[in-house]
């Protein structure tokens, strides 16, 4: 049977993984970012995952505003990354896990999660930006990935709520998964800001920590919040945060955060968390 052996939580913002391209590891500037992501590579490295199931919006790269799905689930065999207008990232693409992905889909369809499916749509940042930080990549990733698209950007949005449903639901779907597989789940996004109109530039570290608090102690606190609430105390895009709900929902009713790190150094502020279930030894 598959099983679930933990969660992480992380930014995606676009620079992070330009800002690896490019080997700013040692700069000032990006070292505090980079030494963030080390404690989660050496736990993927301890644990080795088969498969990483990552919650992501694309951003209108692959989809778009004249049809641009509530949930969608790749199926692919191979997933490619996105050229989003300066030329591919030097990544190699990454293996799907088409069994995984088709049986949860069944099983999230059974579970009244309508879905998109997709297959052969490359990924864009939302993706491909912490993976490349989280994962040795140098002739091949280490595990197969099964990406599931939420839409954070075009209203109307799926509800936290909706989101923390859907994680459990994942994990319903991925415990009745007959071949034996480790897997890790992760949510991306966030946290606050704003990148336009007169609260451009936007933060809120203090809840931003309250957020990371309530993801472990009480995740049914942000699945009740509204979408209002979630652009008053973070900014409009850190609705995109619902994300991680769909994370969580994913995990046990009890977790353990096993590491943090948040960096306020660009317009988001960029955070990376691992969860594993309290009952995990």
């Amino acid at each position: 049977m598959a099983r679930i052996i933990g969660g992480i939580g992380t930014s995606h913002v676009p620079t992070i993984g330009m800002a690896y391209d490019k080997g700013k590891q040692n700069d000032p500037a990006w070292t505090p970012l980079f030494e963030g992501y080390e404690p989660v590579a050496k736990w993927l490295a301890q644990r080795k995952p088969d498969v990483m199931v990552m919650f992501y919006n694309d951003h209108a790269n692959s989809f778009f505003f004249d049809c641009y799905p509530t949930f969608a689930l790749g199926v692919s065999g191979n997933h490619e990354f996105a050229d989003e207008g300066a030329g591919k990232r030097p990544l190699p693409d990454i293996a799907g896990h088409s069994d995984l992905a088709i049986h949860i889909a069944e099983q999230l369809v059974s579970d009244e999660f309508d879905l998109t499916i997709f297959q052969d749509r490359p990924l864009d940042h939302g993706c491909n930006s912490p993976l490349s930080l989280m994962l040795p990549h140098a002739g091949g990733w280490p595990l197969a990935l099964v990406p599931l698209e939420v839409n954070v950007l075009q209203y109307p949005l799926p509800t936290a709520n909706r989101c923390y449903r859907l994680g459990q639901a994942l994990r319903r779907a991925i415990e009745s998964f007959e071949q034996d597989l480790d897997v890790v789940v992760v949510g991306t996004g966030g946290l606050s800001h704003q990148v336009h109109g007169e609260r451009s530039g936007f933060n809120n570290t203090d809840w931003d920590m309250e957020f990371l608090d309530l993801i472990v102690h009480d995740p049914q606190r942000l699945a009740a919040m509204k979408h209002v609430d979630y652009v008053r105390l973070g900014g409009a895009e850190s609705v995109e945060t619902i994300m991680w709900l769909a994370m969580r929902g994913a995990l046990g009713p009890g977790i353990r955060e096993i590491h943090r790190s948040y960096y306020l150094a660009t317009s988001t502020a960029m955070a990376v968390t691992v969860y594993e279930d309290e009952v995990a030894q």
